[in-house]
């Protein structure tokens, strides 16, 4: 079988559509799970575009062994300089540069004419090679080009000192069958391919990102490039999960390895999901919350007389254990601690201070689920930038007047404030940003239940916009929703002022 190179694009493409900004500390988390997971390569980011993606790269690049950590310029001297820079660092470097080859994009976009778009392409090549060895070439929108113009840019690009030329359905635009089409076009019509790996980039605007991929894959394509839970740009990028599992089931019909610890996959699906604040469906194919449930009674027969019947993938197999184990407040540290790591978090920090958060989850909750360990563990060092939240009191008059009254910790200082709201969530962020002396604008709020019963863990997400344009996400979990509602709220603004100031 020959090799799969596996590039996410996550901390990039997925970041960069969900009009938000992850600190470098989340991005670092998600960087050091995709190492677990077995991915090859990491496009951290597009460090010309803004000195905070910039600076993340760089922590990137210097933090992160183990994989390819790849930076995303356009054919722009300036922005394959910055990328060099952030890279620097980096056990194994790689510039991603290119430029759209379309006649739409070259025409309306670039209005370059297509002798000048091949000349920019060779260019950047040859300036990226100064920096670094191996770089990739994308071609945007490749997929609406013209193939033999196509064929000539690879040409170009490979003989420039490209080692990796992106053949990118941009738009979502192409099929199966048709994009299998054009990488078997490149593969046999790119006079020097041998050369170079040819990588696969499928956006999901018609719902077939990972049937493209994975036609390309048969076609030859050496790389496949998506993210983790198929975020992405509009509709989404290809969910690198599903074409793992979707070569897993059926290895022999793609004649390909990827290569991955498929064990990792549902912690990273739970990671990305957590700190982006975009929660997976519970049909999602892999890693949604019914992907291995069984409501129909012929189904549910079916499979407990033999597995197979119904189920074509071992949920162990992508990290979601069967024994569903129970804790309580009777537990110790042992079963937590063995509990943690069968749900896939590496606990390499002493235990107590979890412990101590889990024995009072335990006190008011009785049982505790695999559900409210991931919600505890999602909290665990959520605070930062010496904003701590403490307590919160809430009176309502009517169906709609309330007035909350708030404590939290500022850079040690203890400090507490009262505000009316129309409603208590209302209230509440009101006298959180009296006591912050700053508000931020709440551009979205979702509130749902994290496990079973009525006493249920209420988890809150909230997305805010600083007056910089700075938009991060929040979120908060605890048996009472409002105070869930406050947590969300103080951590997204002390994400805020850790990126304003640097902390």
């Amino acid at each position: 079988m020959r090799k799969l190179y596996i590039f996410d694009t996550t901390l990039r493409d997925g970041e960069q559509s969900l009009g938000i900004t992850l600190n470098v500390r989340e991005k670092l988390d998600i960087a050091r799970q995709l190492v677990r997971f077995g991915v090859d390569v990491i496009e951290a980011g597009f460090p010309a575009s803004s000195p905070g993606d910039m600076e993340a790269v760089r922590t990137i690049a210097a933090e992160i062994k183990g994989a390819v950590i790849c930076g995303l310029t356009r054919a722009v001297e300036r922005d394959i300089d910055y990328c060099a820079e952030a890279l620097r660092a980096a056990e194994a470097p790689r510039i991603h540069t290119g430029i759209a080859v379309s006649p739409v994009h070259m025409e309306k976009k670039l209005r370059l004419a297509p002798d000048q778009v091949v000349e920019a392409a060779v260019a950047a090549v040859k300036h990226a090679k100064r920096y670094v060895h191996d770089v990739e070439f994308y071609a945007e929108d490749a997929f609406r080009s013209d193939p033999a113009f196509l064929v000539r840019v690879l040409e170009k690009v490979i003989d420039a000192g490209a080692t990796v030329v992106n053949i990118p359905d941009t738009v979502g635009y192409a099929t199966p069958w048709e994009y299998g089409e054009l990488i078997s076009h490149v593969m046999h019509n790119v006079s020097n391919i041998h050369r170079a790996v040819v990588s696969i980039h499928c956006h999901n605007d018609l719902g077939m990102a990972t049937a493209n991929s994975l036609a390309g894959i048969k076609a030859g394509a050496g790389q496949v490039e998506g993210t983790i839970n198929g975020i992405g740009e509009r509709a989404g990028n290809t969910s690198l999960e599903e074409v793992v599992m979707a070569i897993y089931t059926q290895r022999e019909r793609y004649g390909v390895d990827p290569g991955v610890n498929t064990r990792e996959i549902a912690a990273t699906s739970r990671l990305v999901a957590r700190i982006t604040g975009v929660p997976v469906p519970s049909h999602k194919a892999i890693v949604g919350a019914n992907a291995f449930m069984h409501a129909s009674g012929i189904h549910q027969d079916g499979v407990l007389k033999e597995r197979d019947t119904y189920e074509i993938i071992d949920p162990e197999v992508v990290g979601i254990p069967k024994n569903r184990i129970v804790l309580s407040a009777r537990s110790g540290r042992h079963a937590l601690r063995h509990r943690l790591v069968e749900l896939g978090y590496p606990l390499e920090t002493d235990i107590d201070m979890l412990y101590q958060r889990f024995l009072q989850l335990a006190d008011q909750k009785g049982e505790v689920y695999d559900d409210d360990l991931h919600a505890l563990m999602g909290q665990n060092g959520a605070n930062g930038s010496g904003i701590c939240f403490k307590n919160l009191s809430v009176t309502t008059t009517g169906a709609t007047t309330a007035t909350a009254t708030v404590t939290l910790e500022l850079d040690g200082n203890t400090v507490t404030d009262a505000a009316c709201g129309n409603g208590p969530v209302d209230a509440v962020f009101k006298a959180i940003d009296r006591l912050m002396g700053w508000s931020v604008k709440l551009e979205d709020y979702t509130l749902k239940s994290v496990s079973r019963g009525s006493e249920a863990l209420g988890n809150a997400t909230v997305k805010v916009r600083s007056g910089d344009n700075i938009a991060v996400v929040g979120r908060g979990v605890s048996i009472d929703v409002i105070e869930a509602s406050a947590r969300a709220y103080v951590n997204a603004l002390a994400k805020v002022k850790g990126i304003t100031t640097g902390r």
